[in-house]
């Protein structure tokens, strides 16, 4: 695994041994941030269930000014560390050894505040739901935050229909998929 593009180009990336965290590939990180280029340059990025910190770091790489990353397996946490490390870009990042939602009461009582979220839980445990049910009433969140879930192919978003956020756009790929999210 690799950062894809921007001021770290080409740096190899650790990730955590075992079955735990699955690495967003090479060609979908791409196709996900092409999406999200227009909105990336000094964003303040927040990254949940970091995994080995490729997504946050990638978004550091192509300009934002600044990414937290809330993970809360040791292993995952070392290679973030080592990642940022590696990358240069320790300066911009900031760890939170957290779960989820311990992270984002975390985040809210440092004032922090996000232009980008994005999400990568454990599948099919409606993990997200609860995040995002969490997200739609915290203070880290703007009314433009766009919010982005990896997430199987037979997730089910509509429940979002009686909150604040809705889907405003899916990109499917063969076993997984993006959900882009806003407020209403």
């Amino acid at each position: 695994m690799r950062v894809i593009a921007g001021k770290a180009r080409r740096l190899q990336l650790m990730t955590p041994d075992g079955l735990d965290t699955r690495p967003t590939t090479d060609k979908i990180k791409e196709t996900l941030f092409n999406i999200l280029n227009p909105y990336i340059l000094d964003a303040d990025f927040l990254d949940l269930f970091a995994g080995s910190g490729a997504i946050g770091i990638e978004a550091l790489s192509r300009g934002a000014k600044y990414s937290a990353f809330v993970e809360n397996d040791k292993m995952a946490i070392d290679c973030i560390k080592a990642n940022l490390r590696t990358t240069r870009l320790s300066e911009q990042g900031e760890i939170f050894a957290l779960d989820a939602q311990k992270g984002i009461r975390a985040l809210e009582l440092k004032g922090k505040v996000f232009d980008l979220i994005f999400m990568d839980p454990p599948y099919d445990q409606l993990l997200e739901k609860e995040i995002l049910l969490q997200l739609q009433n915290s203070n880290i969140i703007y009314c433009n935050t766009i919010i982005i879930v990896e997430t199987s192919l037979k997730t089910n978003f509509s429940y979002l229909e009686n909150t604040r956020l809705q889907v405003f756009r899916k990109k499917e790929y063969k076993s997984s998929q993006h959900v882009f999210i806003e407020m209403k």
